[in-house]
């Protein structure tokens, strides 16, 4: 394939790509979003591959069909539930990609006999490569590459290009890392407080700087690239270890920014104008998405950046109760139902653990065929990854028209006579409003508790995943009904 062909079918899958995101941002569009999109990575692929500039297709197909089967089987073993960590895990290869492209790159502009390349292409008996080594080691401080095939401004920009590419994608590989651990409960949701940790995180940026100025001047030093790389690596293991819980939406969402721009600078880095393009479609997208999220919960932006933010300040909640609280039987939870006209259900990550959606949707089709008036109130950052509750009520044949957003239903709860809390806790804290000194303070919830019944749907009565104690269940007008949300459903439908 020529290089101009090549051209084309890059405009023509970046044009898709953008199709895709278009798609994406609608309910009913959205399968035609991932079409799009799948079209699009399957032209650049072939487009790839058949570019004369590329060599080692047979290694390239076979790494391709590895990893086709490893992403079929996670796609046909994950459940939904775990979509967040598959998103945090497939991150975190996007940043490794980006650190090994930046190296490749450096090493690629080194003269032939260089330390590095020597100890890449090591060979002979012990004591060669031994000798072979600490020659290395004792040049290695040295080793540049202005003796590359780049000079000047040229050089310069380049080697701009690799150090930025691979402190993005260090800090994105090893944020990914920690964000999975969280999620997936390896490691601990509390944010870690090490001392001064904000200037910890401001050394190690001016650390990264001055070695980018320092590798830059001196045409590329090896040590330089590989110091700055155990900083970006320390610094992005940080960076997310800060941040609490709770706030793992927006995480995953600000590190799916990261790892679009490490795809871009990894673009840069080969000359690709697809991965540039592509790269920069997902980092401004993220970064939008995430914007929109810390309006939601009321999070600075600049902060969520820096890391560790909503975690200064001492929180006058606690995990203990602060009142008494009444049961209520699914039975019951029934009963009012059917005495209802109008009925709000607000579901969270407890549903989606339960997958209590399948008999969620047949209780909104029994409700409405009575006559009642069903809709859901869906928070910007409900579950664990945005959109989560969207495409779980999807996959039950909820219809789109009856599922809204936190700002769209906020005032009808006053007109509202019963709502089902599902799985859902900090989402509904009125501690965000009330409580001036709890970790959600300002944080914008849906306000169930102005309806006149509210029936939350609990294992127990635990915390929230912000670890904070929720008024809502010990109010006048709110009732629990303990259990696995699947079954607690299951009987009212029963009932119904």
């Amino acid at each position: 394939m020529s290089h101009g062909l090549v051209t084309a079918a890059y405009i023509i899958a970046a044009v898709l790509f953008i199709l895709t995101l278009a798609g994406l941002s609608k309910q009913e569009t959205a399968k035609y979003g991932n079409w799009f999109g799948i079209a699009g990575m399957a032209i650049a692929l072939v487009a790839t591959i058949a570019s004369p500039s590329v060599g080692g297709v047979i290694y390239i197909l076979i790494a391709m069909a590895v990893g086709a089967a490893i992403g079929a089987r996670l796609a046909l073993k994950v459940e939904m539930t775990e979509m967040p960590e598959l998103v945090a895990v497939l991150h975190s290869f996007v940043g490794l990609a980006a650190v090994l492209v930046g190296f490749n790159s450096f090493i690629e502009l080194l003269p032939a006999e260089t330390p590095t390349q020597l100890v890449l292409s090591l060979s002979g008996s012990a004591d060669e490569i031994m000798a072979t080594v600490k020659a290395a080691v004792d040049a290695l401080g040295q080793e540049t590459a202005h003796n590359g095939h780049l000079t000047g401004a040229m050089l310069n920009i380049h080697l701009v290009e690799i150090f930025l590419g691979v402190f993005i994608g260090a800090v994105t590989f090893t944020g990914s890392i920690v964000a999975f651990g969280k999620l997936r409960g390896l490691i601990s949701s509390k944010p870690l407080s090490l001392p001064h940790k904000h200037k910890l995180n401001l050394v190690a940026v001016v650390l990264s700087v001055l070695l980018m100025i320092y590798f830059v001047k001196v045409g590329g030093s090896t040590l330089a690239l590989l110091l700055m790389t155990v900083i970006a690596l320390a610094f992005g293991w940080h960076l997310v270890a800060s941040i609490g819980g709770a706030d793992m939406p927006v995480v995953v969402s600000m590190l799916n920014s990261y790892s679009g721009w490490a795809a871009a600078a990894a673009g840069f880095m080969l000359s690709n104008d697809l991965l540039i393009v592509t790269g920069a479609l997902v980092g401004s997208s993220g970064a939008i998405l995430s914007y929109i999220m810390c309006k939601a919960m009321n999070r600075s932006f600049i902060s969520v950046i820096a890391g560790g933010f909503g975690t200064d300040g001492v929180s006058s909640s606690s995990s203990e109760e602060v009142g008494e609280y009444r049961e209520m039987s699914p039975e019951d939870v029934a009963e009012l139902l059917k005495a209802s006209s109008s009925v709000i259900i607000t579901p969270g990550y407890g549903m989606a653990v339960a997958q209590a959606q399948y008999p969620v949707a047949e209780i909104t089709q029994q409700l409405r065929a009575k006559g009642i008036k069903v809709r859901f109130g869906i928070h910007p950052v409900a579950g664990r990854l945005p959109g989560h509750m969207n495409v779980l009520l999807a996959e039950a044949k909820v219809p789109y028209d009856i599922v809204l957003e936190m700002d769209e239903i906020n005032e009808d709860f006053s007109d509202t006579d019963t709502v089902l809390v599902i799985g859902a806790n900090d989402t509904v804290n009125p501690a965000a409003m009330e409580d001036p000194g709890s970790p959600i303070a300002g944080m914008p919830v849906l306000e169930v508790w102005k309806a006149q019944n509210v029936v939350v749907f609990k294992r127990s009565m635990n915390t929230g995943y912000a670890g904070v104690q929720n008024p809502l269940f010990f109010k006048e007008n709110s009732h629990m009904c303990f259990g696995d949300a699947k079954a607690t459903v299951e009987k009212i439908l029963k009932a119904l």
